[in-house]
């Protein structure tokens, strides 16, 4: 390992702002931040760009970037600490485990920025749109709570859009071009480090935003064989 990433790992342990496989913290994020304002997550946050945008947007809200590389969040936290900004943190885990963390109706929304697509239908599972994760946030959300999902994959967009369609999920926003729509509300206007790269070369910026239905029906099995099908057509 780098003499960077060992400083980083060394010193983001001393940040007040992250929170690393923490114990006893479900239904206990408000007295963290110290007020009762809505609580908003970024999945996969990265550098936590998307972390750090929306709690300079929305001052009256609390927002907590969630990652496993702390190398990476020590970035997005570093900077909340430097702009003393109290409505940010980061929570250092895995996204398979945020029941763990999150007490049932203590989220309010979620952000998933630019996941990693996992195209290979072999691994449709670890997509963070798949029912699989669904399930996880619908146990933290609160009731109609919003999933907001942006990303340059159109692979990863449609497949959202068929999970919406085959499990009963709300669409409440989309946009297959989100750039090319005139008016583009400002928060989807905050750029992540992957959004400049363009992995996919879509050049393209795709957007959904979604409740979950009362209940998520157990169609997991059915939708791996539409996919399998679909891949042997390709």
């Amino acid at each position: 390992m780098g003499q960077k990433k060992l400083k980083r790992f060394a010193e983001i342990k001393t940040f007040s702002n992250v929170l690393e496989y923490p114990g006893n913290m479900q239904g206990n994020w408000r007295p963290f931040f110290k007020n009762s304002q809505p609580l908003v997550l970024e999945l996969a946050c990265g550098r936590g760009e998307y972390t750090v945008g929306l709690s300079r947007l929305f001052p009256q809200q609390n927002f907590i970037g969630v990652d496993v590389k702390g190398n990476r969040m020590y970035i997005g936290a570093k900077k909340c600490l430097d702009e003393k900004r109290t409505n940010a943190a980061f929570l250092r885990t895995q996204i398979e485990m945020l029941p763990d963390y999150f007490a049932p109706g203590e989220v309010d929304e979620i952000w998933i920025t630019f996941p990693d697509p996992q195209l290979r239908t072999s691994r449709a599972k670890k997509r963070l749109t798949h029912p699989r994760f669904l399930r996880l946030y619908k146990h933290i959300l609160t009731p109609g709570g919003i999933i907001h999902l942006k990303t340059d994959s159109p692979d990863l967009y449609r497949f959202t859009k068929r999970v919406a369609a085959m499990y009963g999920l709300t669409i409440l926003e989309e946009s297959d071009n989100v750039y090319a729509a005139g008016r583009v509300k400002e928060e989807l206007t905050i750029k992540t480090h992957y959004e400049s790269l363009d992995i996919a070369q879509s050049k393209k910026i795709h957007y959904l935003k979604f409740s979950l239905p009362a209940l998520i029906p157990d169609l997991d099995d059915q939708l791996q064989e539409i996919l399998k099908h679909e891949e042997q057509l390709d």
